[in-house]
């Protein structure tokens, strides 16, 4: 394979009890054929490195999760504990609880300030609460004083879940209209409303959009289309591994014959505009 130089916009630390916390996920992983023995046994952060350079994958995103009921997931501790080891490869996006917007803010506001950390993440059908929801606006202003940007989860929840709170239109589109200055990045290309997450991107200046959770070869025609022509600083290369593996993903990339300054910018250069690296 031809070098590289990417950056995964969304995915997680592979840990021995994510099933048992989140296991709405399972039949998301199953439909996916994803290693399970990963996820059951998990991987060290030098496990992670290794599957990274054998793709020609140079950093992560890697994202803390919390759910309802002040359940921890993976920490932010736990993010901290591999970018402080390891900055050169990950970069720690938070989590917090959305239901607790004060104590939320000032956890966030610690993960940026004493973690270095460089976003926000919130997955809207963990919470049942889709974007626009009260909660999330106190945050929405933290993001804009720290200047970091909110990564939420667009269209169908590939989990067992309810998929209302994925709609970009008009949840992600009122968000974007009542805080223009927010950095946003959708993640998971916003299926089956592409063309509306396409949309969003067209409309706000400050809306991305991520590929993760999906296979190159099977992204719509019309995100293709998209990156190819007048969305080329608009897309993010993701993965949402474990679901899904760097190697196969990078592999198929290359078949998406982009060009080698539309390739850059997807793999890694819009990621970096946005998270100001």
């Amino acid at each position: 394979m031809t070098a590289r130089k990417a950056i995964d916009a969304w995915c997680q630390m592979a840990v021995p009890d994510f099933l048992r916390k989140i296991p709405e996920v399972k039949r998301l992983l199953i439909q996916s054929k994803t290693p399970m023995a990963a996820m059951e046994k998990g991987l060290t952060a030098e496990q992670t490195i290794s599957l990274m350079d054998k793709a020609g994958v140079d950093r992560l995103c890697l994202s803390a999760w919390y759910r309802p009921g002040h359940h921890t997931v993976i920490s932010n501790e736990m993010i901290y504990e591999w970018t402080k080891k390891y900055p050169e490869r990950f970069i720690g996006i938070g989590g917090v609880d959305l239901l607790r917007p004060r104590s939320a803010c000032t956890e966030l506001e610690r993960a940026v300030k004493d973690y270095g950390f460089k976003g926000l993440r919130v997955i809207p059908w963990l919470w049942n609460l889709p974007p626009n929801d009260k909660h999330y606006y106190p945050l929405f202003v933290k993001c804009i004083e720290l200047d970091i940007p909110f990564f939420t989860q667009v269209g169908h929840t590939g989990p067992l879940m309810p998929s209302e709170t994925g709609r970009p239109i008009p949840y992600l589109d009122e968000v974007a209209l009542t805080f223009p200055e927010l950095r946003i990045v959708g993640g998971h290309i916003g299926y089956p409303w592409t063309n509306e997450m396409i949309s969003m991107c067209w409309k706000h200046e400050n809306v991305y959009l991520d590929t993760s959770a999906y296979l190159p070869a099977y992204y719509p025609s019309e995100l293709i289309h998209y990156m190819k022509t007048y969305g080329q600083d608009k897309v993010c290369y993701g993965t949402n591994f474990p679901q899904l593996q760097w190697k196969q993903t990078m592999e198929q990339v290359v078949a998406l014959k982009l060009s080698p300054e539309i390739e850059d910018k997807f793999l890694y250069k819009n990621i970096c505009k946005i998270l100001k690296l």
